[in-house]
């Protein structure tokens, strides 16, 4: 009886298998492209829109912008290079110099108004 269940399993294993030619090594592959490519819509793409984004908001940076940076500290641009920022905070009028990169978003009356009602 074992003998029988062993070689009516090999049977069943040689049917179940195509035959492999040039189409069905695509066809095998064809589920990992399709994760690679929704991988990379839903990924890669929706990172590159943000980076640049950001690029686009730190090149138009101005004196007398609002910012906050990345770590949270919210000041008026007082000035500027291509590196580095000074802000003022207040409500000391303390001015810090920060890298240009640490800028997160700008500050917009929309968002203060915002952030008031919170």
């Amino acid at each position: 009886m074992h003998h029988l269940t062993f070689g009516l399993q090999a049977f069943w294993l040689q049917q179940a298998t195509p035959a492999q030619g040039p189409l069905g090594a695509v066809v095998n592959f064809l589920p990992m492209i399709a994760i690679v490519a929704i991988f990379y819509f839903l990924v890669f793409m929706p990172m590159q829109k943000q980076k640049k984004q950001q690029a686009q908001m730190l090149s138009s940076l101005a004196a007398g912008n609002e910012v906050v940076t990345s770590g949270g500290i919210v000041g008026t641009i007082v000035s500027l290079t291509e590196e580095s920022i000074i802000l003022r905070v207040r409500p000391d009028n303390v001015k810090l110099q920060v890298a240009r990169s640490a800028v997160a978003n700008l500050v917009t009356p929309e968002t203060a108004k915002a952030e008031d009602r919170k």
